[in-house]
């Protein structure tokens, strides 16, 4: 995939953004050769298995301006930096327990000229802000997920969801929602991608 195909799904991107996201795979090699946060076999299908697969999430919701969110086990910066650039306006926090890919968030950030974005290597529990959305790919499962960020949330929503989790997740989700015990909402995202890799991708919406 290249940056014009993922342009197709994101017609009002503005030169700005457009650039931001053509410079991902330039930094994402350079830093994955530093310190390794995306799998050698994935870095050469970083727009479709890491840049869109985030953006799926804003077929779901379009992010508020003055809106803040969290993105819990970022990773390499997944799907908070996609998203970041989308919404300009938007605050976003993105936290990981492990702090070299960290690093390679905020040098990337930096590149780009992020300044909605910040990141801090911490555990999402440590965390203490109440946000309007918690967004994060599949770091675990729901059951163990929700009680790291269950009262981090704004009681006001603005949007047109009330605020609570955005999780991105692949496969048969049946039983993990089932064992979790929550009131979920689930959004396919081969409805708004054709690309075969979203075949079983899945938005998870909880509400906070």
């Amino acid at each position: 995939m290249t940056s014009e195909q993922l342009f197709k799904y994101f017609p009002d991107l503005t030169p700005i953004q457009q650039q931001q996201f053509q410079q991902l795979p330039e930094l994402y090699h350079y830093w994955n050769n530093q310190i390794n946060v995306i799998s050698r076999k994935d870095i050469d299908q970083l727009f479709e298995r890491h840049v869109l697969h985030s953006l799926g999430i804003a077929k779901v919701i379009s992010f508020l301006p003055g809106e803040k969110v969290l993105d819990v086990g970022t990773g390499g910066g997944f799907p908070g930096i996609p998203l970041a650039i989308l919404f300009p306006e938007t605050d976003f926090y993105l936290v990981d327990s492990i702090g070299k890919k960290i690093k390679v968030v905020q040098e990337v950030a930096a590149a780009l000229g992020l300044q909605n974005l910040r990141a801090a290597h911490m555990r999402a529990e440590e965390v203490d802000e109440k946000f309007d959305f918690v967004i994060s790919r599949a770091v675990t499962r729901l059951k163990e997920f929700y009680p790291w960020v269950k009262g981090k949330f704004n009681k006001l929503s603005r949007n047109n969801k009330p605020n609570g989790i955005l999780y991105l997740k692949g496969g048969d989700l049946e039983q993990e929602i089932a064992e979790s015990g929550l009131k979920v909402k689930q959004f396919n995202l081969k409805d708004y991608f054709t690309e075969e890799f979203f075949e079983t991708k899945q938005v998870i919406y909880v509400r906070g």
